[in-house]
């Protein structure tokens, strides 16, 4: 996997490498993949109530990680130069970056949850709220809006200990808080044991409950006496010039690419909601699937940052080009044969959320599409991880700007609307954007300039 010109020591032998990267990887796999399982119970247990519902849930989704698009970005920047600083064996650095992440989420994320509360409702209009729609999802943002700091600083507390090779941690965190968040919605949605009936609001107070356990869970985890990453009043907390020239070089492509690739996303929910509340619930069942695999990905990309990152530091990048190419190894075979799955079973999928027919035979169809997309997303995911870890953010932010930012929306309403081919032209968009990305990112992978990306 590494050209001998290349070698800069002895090589980890196969077997041992598989074995590193799987021993990070699984924790984080799990974790991402229970997430999203239980997100899909959660969906589940939202669409008894109608397509109504399913719809004004999912159409919180991109306002949502819009708001959060410019933490994910430093989260980035965070994780890359904390992971150099780890293989360095300079934790004190680890520790006062972390430190400089915190204090920015803090401020920014007091700002943006007043925006959430007062401009919910002109928010779910513009991503295309219908009449039917408009109210729950205005209310569920609302209600999420309220918890936005604690889960800005999980995200960030999550996003360190990972850069550590940490997963078991993140692992214990998230997906105690998803057990809580789908318990509650099982009380809440449809009013069980004397809880009274909230319906989508009760999905959105379920979830700002577990938001708010996983923020004092991450806290411990980073406040124990034996943790790599201990916090503390008594540290500096002073802001670090030579940090924030570093958080800002690396985050400013971050911010790029999570701008580019959520108003992306906004235009192409738009372009779907303007189909009807019917065609828009199909897609965000397909969707829930879509984020499975992408879970898959997600995870095995975490592990690819973490050890990227940390052999960078030991400045082996020989060894950092061989587990960014077994971490996308491992992402393709998951990728064959969740797609595999999803073909066999793309008519039972759709009737654990609905037993409308329109949309479990529309659904079906949009899963053969999510099949032929899911090799694409996880192959592009696993290098997108690589490239992160390096520090090479900005060629990712590019990538995510032309594919997901340009060619997704606006393929999306050319194939949708001119074109007259619906909700499945909207799906095409989706499998031109992939291919898009996967080809942008392996020619700078293979091009190997990444691995001298300074933090």
């Amino acid at each position: 996997m590494v050209k001998e010109d290349m070698r800069r020591g002895e090589i980890t032998p196969t077997r041992e490498a598989y074995g590193t990267s799987l021993k990070i990887a699984l924790p984080a796999v799990a974790e991402m993949v229970s997430i999203a399982l239980m997100g899909m119970i959660d969906m589940v247990m939202v669409g008894r109530i109608g397509p109504a519902a399913v719809a004004s849930v999912a159409l919180t989704a991109q306002p949502r990680m819009l708001f959060l698009s410019a933490f994910f970005a430093i989260n980035i920047a965070a994780t890359a130069i904390i992971a150099r600083n780890k293989g360095a064996g300079d934790m004190d650095a680890a520790r006062w970056c972390l430190r400089h992440t915190l204090v920015i989420g803090l401020f920014f994320g007091v700002l943006l949850t007043f925006v959430a509360i007062y401009f919910a409702r002109p928010l779910m209009g513009l991503v295309g709220a219908q009449p039917d729609t408009i109210g729950p999802s205005s209310a569920y943002f609302s209600i999420i809006g309220m918890v936005l700091v604690p889960q800005v600083l999980t995200g960030t507390i999550c996003a360190a200990q990972r850069a550590c090779g940490n997963t078991k941690i993140t692992f214990k965190v998230n997906v105690t808080a998803k057990i809580i968040s789908v318990l509650l919605n099982f009380l809440l949605i449809e009013g069980r044991f004397g809880f009274p009936r909230l319906e989508v609001e009760g999905a959105a107070i379920s979830t700002a409950i577990a938001t708010v356990v996983a923020f004092f869970l991450a806290l411990a985890s980073v406040t124990r006496k034996d943790s790599l990453l201990k916090l503390s009043f008594s540290d500096n907390w002073r802001f670090d010039r030579a940090i924030m020239r570093s958080l800002g070089r690396l985050s400013s492509g971050g911010l790029m690419e999570q701008l580019g690739m959520r108003f992306g996303f906004l235009l192409y929910a738009r372009v779907v909601a303007g189909l009807g509340t019917q065609e828009f619930a199909a897609h965000a069942i397909t969707q829930q699937l879509m984020v499975l695999s992408f879970a898959l990905a997600d995870g095995l990309g975490a592990a690819t940052t973490s050890l990227v990152g940390q052999n960078l530091g030991k400045k082996r990048p020989d060894l950092s080009i061989m587990y960014g190419k077994i971490g996308m190894r491992l992402a393709l075979g998951t990728a064959i044969c969740l797609a595999t799955v999803c073909i066999l079973f793309r008519f039972h999928f759709p009737l654990l959320f609905t037993d409308d027919e329109w949309i479990i035979n529309t659904t079906a169809t949009l899963i053969l599409l999510l099949a032929l997309i899911q090799p694409l997303q996880t192959s592009q995911l696993a290098m997108g991880g690589s490239l992160r870890g390096a520090g090479d953010t900005r060629y990712v932010a590019f990538t995510m700007m032309v594919s997901v930012g340009v060619m997704r929306p606006l393929l999306g309403f050319l194939f949708t609307y001119p074109f007259g081919w619906g909700l499945i032209g909207a799906w095409v968009a989706i499998v031109i954007d992939q291919s898009a990305r996967l080809v942008m990112l392996f020619t700078r992978f293979v091009g190997g300039k990444w691995i001298k990306a300074k933090v």
